[in-house]
């Protein structure tokens, strides 16, 4: 994209820019359909005008704004040259990450162009790739160290994006096997009382991994790699006493590890192996007065070399943007109350399930 020097009117303090799209771009790609890209930009920067006539787009306003105007677009058409579409949210992100690398709250040269275009995985027609600054500087934390913690609110990816690592990793025979677990301690039930044998009173709660395994393989091959053991999809409680050599580990919803389950869990690691612990510290179902493992692991490895703490916020939750909200606003009332989750510490019922 090209560009016009900026232009200063001092009586008004006014800036305008003048940036034109090349011609292998249609301009449909750069603006959205029905302007639906365009209307993003201009409802991220009310004070400023921009117009498009042809392939020229004209931004005037505060100067600060249209240079930020500009970096919007030319990111923009830095995601469209490899052959990526841009999309509502990813304007969003893209503006967000901006504003924040201007008002110097971000922490990091990382760019828009460089977190949305980080293939992680390619499967069944489409590209797994971070969303957000903090999913980016996650998976390369995956990458970087042997034990990862992923820590964060519902939706910000945790897991979905430690399945893509583990599978990637497994097809390029980094490792030889998957192991997905998870604790089976669950809210307000207890699996003695569900129906059927031990496998399918635990299966419920393994389901989000299988989900996640079916977005990311072909699903005829799936039954197959399980039956040869190349992937694994077992409780917490199964991992007792083994060691685990070559493998991709994965500990879903760790929230609900007890202290002693979680150094079980930790001491499991063994040669070419790579762990990611993940879990959301706010949501702890562990029955009333257990410690959850994943608080007091924070504690205990926080600087050791070769483990990494990964930690998302709702600005990183890439469900519907309603998530975000709620889980600011759980925060809030939790700040404001000296509750978990809207409940009091040490109560009864659902309240007296929350880990300490």
């Amino acid at each position: 994209m090209t560009e016009t020097p900026t232009a200063h009117t001092p009586a008004q303090e006014q800036a305008r820019t003048q940036l034109t799209v090349p011609a292998q771009h249609p301009m449909v790609t750069v603006l959205g359909s029905g302007d639906s890209l365009l209307r993003v930009i201009e409802k991220a920067f009310p004070a400023a005008d921009i117009h498009v006539r042809g392939n020229e787009i004209s931004a005037v306003g505060d100067p600060a704004d249209v240079a930020l105007i500009s970096r919007v677009f030319d990111e923009m058409m830095l995601v469209l040259r490899t052959g990526q579409p841009m999309t509502e949210d990813a304007v969003e992100r893209s503006i967000a990450m901006l504003k924040a690398s201007e008002n110097g709250t971000s922490d990091g040269p990382e760019t828009p162009a460089q977190v949305l275009t980080q293939n992680i995985l390619s499967s069944r027609g489409r590209t797994i790739r971070p969303k957000t600054l903090n999913q980016k500087r996650y998976v390369d934390a995956i990458d970087k160290h042997t034990i990862v913690f992923g820590i964060g609110p519902a939706g910000t990816g945790k897991t979905y994006l430690a399945m893509a690592k583990a599978v990637q990793a497994l097809q390029s025979k980094q490792v030889n096997r998957i192991i997905l677990t998870r604790p089976a301690v669950e809210a307000g039930e207890r699996l003695g009382f569900l129906p059927g044998t031990l496998y399918e009173k635990i299966d419920p709660y393994l389901r989000p991994l299988y989900d996640a395994l079916h977005d990311m393989l072909d699903p005829d091959s799936i039954p197959r790699l399980m039956a040869a053991g190349t992937i694994e999809v077992a409780p917490l409680a199964y991992m007792r006493g083994r060691t685990l050599n070559d493998a991709f580990i994965i500990l879903d919803e760790a929230q609900n590890t007890s202290p002693e389950q979680m150094k079980m869990f930790l001491t499991r690691l063994g040669f070419d192996s790579k762990i990611v612990i993940t879990g959301d510290v706010t949501q702890v179902d562990l029955p009333n007065g257990t410690k959850s493992g994943l608080r007091q692991v924070q504690e205990i490895l926080e600087g050791v070399e070769d483990v990494h703490f990964s930690r998302l916020s709702s600005h990183d939750v890439v469900r519907h943007k309603l998530v975000g909200r709620i889980v600011d606003a759980y925060e809030v009332y939790d700040n404001k109350h000296g509750t978990e989750n809207g409940t009091h510490k040490g109560g009864r019922g659902r309240s007296g399930h929350k880990g300490k």
